[in-house]
């Protein structure tokens, strides 16, 4: 007798052999991320002003930061 849990794992394992290679979308990813960051940044200036925008970005570039800290002493100290 199997568990839902194994029979999601053999359904996974199934779709794992590609037959063709898988495009990689990490740069248009990020290109439309940097897209999508520049049009709101510039709807808020134009609502609320500079002084706004430089506080999200502030805020922004602060938790990048502390992810990328988080990121590094995981690896560092592996995983909890």
């Amino acid at each position: 007798m199997t568990n839902w849990c194994d029979k999601l794992t053999s359904e996974m394992t199934m779709h794992e052999n590609h037959s063709k290679p898988v495009a990689d979308y990490k740069s248009t990813c990020l290109i439309m991320g940097l897209i999508n960051l520049l049009w709101i940044f510039g709807a808020l200036w134009a609502i609320y002003g500079l002084p706004v925008v430089l506080v999200l970005a502030a805020a922004l570039n602060h938790l990048i930061t502390r992810l990328d800290l988080k990121l590094a002493r995981a690896q560092y100290y592996g995983p909890r």
